[in-house]
């Protein structure tokens, strides 16, 4: 089975990093979370209610949607924030790529371990911009809020999209779909991995450069 793929590209500056994956990532999770299964008996079960709740960015014109669970937003911002200060550390300017992929695991024959099975995966590359004054960081807090907007209209419409999900399994095989591990709701399998590198892509961080330089000569 071929995962589907989805790259986004964006440049932002460090401060912006954990903002901008934080809403793109809870985006995701919000559509790919149910609540929790309560079983009765084999075949027989209820799904708890997943609540939501508004985020606004504190360096970002932009207001995104999570799932309520703290336990899910703790697990996200510890992955994200191991990726912020991997890239924020490195001496010059840097790009990074971070991803999160969904996946269910295939059961093997003892002593073989589980096969892990992407079905889904979103790239995220950021490439890192320095600005030299308060009046182009304020333009790029508004382009990026404007960029994010497009990404998740993006990601709403390719969710509503009768594309593959795993089949719910049987109680006895929930956690080969399912991440069981949290207490008030149930996101399909995902893992989030990420990688940093040289210098960023010249032609999307022009594009952000060119945009400012063209919003301060109106």
């Amino acid at each position: 089975m071929n995962a589907r793929s989805q790259l986004f590209e964006l440049s932002v500056e460090g401060r912006q990093i954990e903002e901008v994956v934080l809403s793109i990532f809870h985006t995701l999770l919000f559509h790919r979370t149910t609540g929790k299964f309560h079983y009765k008996k084999e075949g027989t079960y209820s799904i708890g209610t997943v609540g939501l709740v508004d985020v606004d960015c504190d360096f970002i014109d932009f207001t995104y949607v999570r799932c309520t669970s703290d336990e899910l937003d703790a697990a996200l911002k510890r992955e994200i924030s191991t990726f912020k200060d991997a890239l924020r550390n490195s001496e010059g300017p840097l790009t990074g790529q971070i991803s999160l992929e969904f996946y269910q695991r295939k059961k093997t024959r003892w002593p073989f371990p589980a096969e892990c099975i992407p079905w889904e995966v979103w790239t995220l590359n950021l490439n890192v911009i320095t600005l030299t004054n308060e009046h182009e960081r304020q333009i790029c807090r508004e382009k990026v809020g404007e960029i994010l907007g497009e990404k998740i209209i993006c990601i709403t419409e390719a969710m509503n999209r009768s594309d593959f999900l795993p089949k719910m399994p049987n109680q006895s095989d929930l956690d080969t779909v399912f991440d069981t591990g949290y207490s008030d709701v149930q996101p399909y399998l995902y893992k989030v991995s990420h990688v940093t590198s040289g210098p960023p892509s010249a032609s999307v961080s022009s594009t952000m450069r060119k945009l400012i330089r063209d919003t301060l000569a109106l």
